[in-house]
């Protein structure tokens, strides 16, 4: 996902900056030493919207909680307080300046996300973002009725670092960081991450879990264009996947693994262009045991590809997919945190279906957080989905599933206040 992250590469492609390192496919790492996926992720769909029952907790963690554990009663409370409109709004994330919000003000104010990204590139330094982080903060959690909002930013290394300046590290590309030991890597994500605690983000879009084709190489538009694969085989991007979110979880900071199942062997940018297929990929994939490994490492959020899967789900991009995001994650990974759409805003991949439509097909194929880079789609979508719940119970039972997901992510992350005032 970056859509914003490509417009301004495309403007620093523009300027000569980009030509500088991008001349060959990555070196393949040492041998894959866990390269198969469980059987379990060739299972189909039960038939229900929701996800298998599970004992592991809502907020992404895979440890086992009491039924009544704190994040998940807190959810519960805020909740059924909340209106129906406002508790849709929970489920998106929107995209924002990363150096001001701008009219973003009144879009926040109208339809209460429950998130932003910080957009495009900020050179402001940690004191600044942390200035734009806490109006975003102010602003959110009053048009929520209290709920704070997860805060999150392209911090992956090289060129796609949105935020850089006084306090925040030069972060090397992922094609450098892969070659470093998972103990180095560990301690730098760790230092990463409580920078991007000090600016005010408490979500990382990173990292990415894709395993770059080593046969295409730079000719990979979406990551070896860009450095951003730890490498060519499924064993070092697993182990420095693992490192990586590692680092950011003691730092305090949510990691989110993408682009499942995998960009690393497609051509084209889903951001600008239609028709993105990956025609090699199946259910049994070597390649997604990266993902797999993020998630047991304990990454809360994953975010699903918008190409098509042509072995996997062939009529359907998978942020569409019930076969990708039930079967294989649900099902498969035995994930049980919050699964991200790459862009649904501007993205060129969906660009054919209508705004609103885009947010309730990835809602109903069992998504919970609906990104979208374009502020403009966003009371649309919000529309859609209010109108599309209202006349379907089966839809809202699954809205409400990940309703429930989202508010206990922000209360085990501090951002939902549940003592007797609140009740």
């Amino acid at each position: 996902m970056w859509p914003y992250r490509l417009r301004c590469a495309a403007a620093v492609l523009a300027a000569g900056l980009l030509g500088a390192g991008c001349g060959g496919p990555l070196a393949a790492g040492p041998a894959p030493t866990r390269p198969t996926i469980p059987a379990s992720l060739t299972g189909t769909p039960t038939g229900s919207n929701a996800p298998p029952a599970s004992n592991t907790p809502l907020a992404g963690s895979n440890a086992p909680p009491s039924p009544a554990a704190g994040p998940i009663g807190c959810a519960k409370t805020r909740l059924a307080a909340m209106a129906t409109r406002t508790r849709i709004g929970q489920l998106f994330l929107l995209g924002v300046p990363a150096t001001g919000l701008a009219a973003s003000r009144t879009v926040i104010t109208r339809s209460a996300p429950g998130g932003v990204f910080l957009t495009g590139r900020s050179t402001t330094g940690v004191a600044a973002t942390a200035a734009v982080t806490t109006a975003a903060q102010q602003v959110g959690t009053a048009a929520s009725g209290g709920v704070g909002m997860f805060v999150a930013a392209d911090q992956e290394g090289g060129k796609v670092q949105v935020l850089s300046g006084p306090g925040f590290s030069d972060m090397p590309s992922a094609s450098v960081q892969g070659g470093w030991s998972a103990t180095r890597l560990q301690a730098a994500a760790a230092t990463w991450g409580r920078e991007l605690r000090a600016a005010g983000v408490n979500v990382d879009l990173a990292p990415v879990a894709d395993t770059l084709s080593a046969t295409l190489g730079t000719a990979n538009a979406p990551i070896g264009r860009y450095g951003r694969a730890f490498g060519t085989d499924p064993g070092t991007v697993s182990a420095a996947v693992t490192a990586f979110v590692h680092g950011m979880s003691q730092a305090g900071v949510t990691s989110v693994v993408k682009h499942f199942p995998g960009l690393g062997r497609v051509r084209g940018n889903t951001d600008y262009s239609s028709g993105v297929t990956d025609s090699r990929t199946s259910r049994t994939d070597a390649d997604l045991a990266p993902f797999r490994d993020g998630v047991d490492a304990g990454a809360g959020w994953l975010m699903v590809s918008s190409a098509v899967y042509s072995e996997i789900d062939p009529g359907r991009p998978a942020v569409f997919s019930p076969t990708v995001l039930q079967a294989m994650v649900r099902q498969g990974l035995g994930f049980s945190g919050l699964v991200v759409s790459d862009d649904l805003g501007n993205a060129a991949q969906v660009a054919a279906v209508p705004p609103g439509a885009r947010a309730v097909d990835f809602l109903a194929a069992g998504g919970d957080v609906v990104l979208t880079a374009n502020p403009a789609t966003l009371s649309a979508m919000v529309d859609s989905l209010a109108a599309a719940v209202a006349g379907d119970p089966r839809l809202a039972a699954r809205v409400a599933d990940s309703e429930l997901r989202i508010l206990s992510a922000k209360a085990a992350l501090g951002l939902v206040r549940c003592d007797p005032a609140m009740r």
